[in-house]
């Protein structure tokens, strides 16, 4: 999984990231995050884009990070 990704990491990230980003900068891992979305679980929307890829805006990324104050769940 490797180091979560800090608050200032992901607020320099584009608008939209993949699922896998997102979950890093939550501390969970790739698989947990995409059972999670699959169960509609995950901590923050997640959009579907061409296909099945998923995404996150990285705006709701920020606002439950900075309500958990700035720590990986």
């Amino acid at each position: 999984m490797g180091e979560p990704a800090t608050l200032d990491e992901v607020r320099a990230w584009p608008a939209l990231v993949p699922l896998s980003q997102a979950a890093r900068a939550l501390g969970i891992g790739r698989t947990t995050a995409f059972t999670l979305a699959a169960r509609g679980e995950f901590p923050v929307p997640v959009v579907r884009t061409v296909g099945r890829r998923q995404k996150v805006r990285t705006a709701d990324l920020v606002r439950y990070l900075e309500a958990h104050g700035g720590e990986p769940s």
